[in-house]
């Protein structure tokens, strides 16, 4: 019993010396758990977004950009977790995941949107644009908003469109020139419509094959070829295992920038608008940039002295676009002939 009393008044002494001095003992409880790094947490937003291409290509860098531009301008109440290069989700499951909320963002090329709204196929049109001003006239102007808003009833919001670059053909055993050289030839493609029937008008087989597991079909020889822009063709290595090249041009790969509708909405309003400001902002950088660097790896791809390089001439556009007619014969229905007399006054605009 003594030594606890003895006990007990050290503890009691030690206690009116705290009170005396002015010592908090809450205070020393909050030093101890307190952590700088985690200051705000509770109330930081995350943005997840996948996307399936590498980051060093036009989509992959435009989507860094919106990344550090929403983050300045939010003052890091916003930060977006970038997942390139299909670590996350492929270009088979993405629209699955950010329907259902698994992530709150993907930019998937145009092609594979217009498999759910056939309407988006209209940018997927064979030499629909003669350079890239007409590209933009499209994405930018009443296409671009047209197909936008045809989003509005799901549970996805487009927030715009990004660039990339014109696609070309890639080949293993032979150089393609002409639209006969297609001929029973078997291609890795995209999913959507008219990216089918333009190798149908060819007679030329397809397989839709993910963007991520195209090297690797190449490389065991089950497709020939495919197209894809300069960009993706070297960030991918797809050269190390097709022999030839032909700039055609003959199509324009873009992106459309979705976000889950639910978590958009479940957003006050200042962060919306700040979102809007940093995407628009990334659009412009993007479309400035995009030129740039597909222009880059052509540089890059042309000291490939292993990879022949071939580039159409003004004839054989002309008789590749005389092959292709029928695609947009074919797409009239599901585009409507509204669209499809912008996609006419444009290529008039800035004809071939």
């Amino acid at each position: 019993m003594r030594n606890f009393l003895i006990i007990l008044s050290f503890i009691v002494a030690g206690i009116t010396s705290a009170v005396m001095i002015g010592f908090d003992i809450g205070e020393i409880a909050s030093d101890t758990y307190y952590d700088d790094e985690q200051e705000g947490l509770e109330e930081q937003i995350i943005i997840r977004f996948s996307h399936v291409t590498a980051e060093n290509t036009p989509k992959g860098r435009t989507a860094s950009k919106f990344a550090e531009l929403l983050e300045d301008k939010t003052n890091g109440k916003v930060k977006v977790h970038i997942f390139p290069n299909a670590i996350l989700y492929n270009d088979t499951n993405e629209w699955e995941a950010v329907q259902n909320g698994s992530v709150e963002m993907i930019a998937p090329a145009t092609a594979k949107i217009s498999r759910h709204y056939p309407i988006w196929q209209i940018l997927d049109l064979p030499f629909a644009f003669p350079n890239y001003q007409a590209v933009e006239e499209a994405y930018e102007g009443k296409i671009g908003e047209t197909l936008l808003d045809r989003l509005e009833h799901t549970n996805v919001k487009g927030l715009d469109l990004w660039y990339n670059g014109f696609k070309q053909i890639t080949t293993q055993e032979s150089a393609i020139r002409t639209a006969d050289d297609f001929s029973r030839l078997h291609f890795r493609t995209m999913p959507g419509p008219v990216i089918q029937e333009q190798f149908n008008q060819l007679n030329a087989s397809t397989s839709t094959l993910s963007f991520n597991k195209t090297y690797h079909n190449l490389e065991v020889n089950f497709v020939d070829g495919q197209e894809n822009t300069l960009s993706n063709i070297n960030t991918k290595k797809f050269y190390e295992h097709q022999q030839y090249l032909t700039i055609s041009n003959h199509g324009y790969l873009g992106y459309g920038v979705l976000m889950n509708r639910d978590f958009w909405n479940g957003l006050p309003s200042k962060i919306q608008e700040s979102i809007h400001e940093a995407i628009h902002e990334a659009t412009e950088w993007g479309r400035r940039h995009a030129i740039e660097i597909n222009d880059q790896h052509a540089r890059e791809i042309r000291l490939n002295q292993s990879l022949e390089i071939y580039t159409l001439s003004a004839e054989e556009r002309a008789q590749w676009r005389q092959a292709l007619r029928p695609v947009y014969i074919k797409a009239e229905e599901a585009v409507g002939s509204d669209l499809m007399q912008e996609i006419k006054t444009i290529r008039e605009n800035y004809a071939y």
